[in-house]
């Protein structure tokens, strides 16, 4: 069993719909095993009117309700966080979002589940991966198996490393292309956490066995 202490990983990817909160639910289950006590938080939320992924993630793991963190921005329409915070009469406040200080406290890991991808505004003014600059949480990035993957793999690799932001590793999703991963992971000189396949059923059960056939828990703590 792994010792339950604070540790906090941002959970990101290289585009939307990549498959980030079905993961983030995967690893709250194989970190829950492990002892790890694992909390979610998902800071700023887009697109309530279609589904909120804190409940979801809830729903697919039926780990306490203690254990998820209300959003702190949470917005109706499934839009960039910058516009739909627009649409709603809001701005979200960088400054106070992005003081570490203000990350919520937990006995166990923290998992920050990022809003779309790295380079989505926040504001006008502001991008997602400026949060995780300051953040300087790290970061582990999910990306898909599939036709693209290679450029926008490498790109928002090379986003974080520009920003001098720590990278966990790579979580790739989606059918087998060993090809893909092996020449993303050779070329970014970045760990390979594990591959987490399409699941026709997401529940509870699938996850986990998904989980603990495909990562090592222990890849996830720092």
């Amino acid at each position: 069993m792994i010792p339950a202490v604070m540790q906090k990983l941002v959970i990101t990817g290289s585009d939307t719909d990549i498959g980030k909160t079905t993961f983030s639910a995967a690893l709250m289950l194989g970190l829950e095993a492990a002892g790890a006590r694992p909390h979610y938080w998902k800071p700023v939320q887009s697109g309530t009117v279609q589904s909120i992924d804190t409940r979801t993630v809830q729903n697919y793991t039926g780990l306490p309700e203690e254990r998820f963190l209300p959003e702190r921005y949470s917005f109706s329409a499934a839009l960039s966080p910058h516009r739909s915070a627009e649409i709603d009469g809001a701005k979200i406040d960088m400054a106070e979002l992005s003081d570490p200080n203000n990350i919520p406290k937990c006995n166990g890991t923290l998992i920050i589940e990022g809003a779309g991808g790295l380079l989505v505004p926040m504001t006008r003014e502001d991008l997602q991966i400026d949060l995780y600059s300051k953040w300087q949480i790290p970061v582990i990035l999910c990306v898909r198996t599939g036709l693209g993957t290679i450029n926008h793999s490498l790109l928002s690799i090379e986003a974080l490393k520009a920003r001098n932001i720590p990278i966990k590793g790579l979580v790739f999703i989606g059918d087998e292309n060993k090809d893909n991963v092996e020449t993303v992971a050779a070329f970014s000189n970045t760990e390979l956490l594990g591959i987490m396949p399409k699941l026709e059923l997401l529940n509870r059960n699938n996850l986990m066995q998904a989980f603990a056939t495909n990562f090592n828990p222990e890849d996830f703590i720092i």
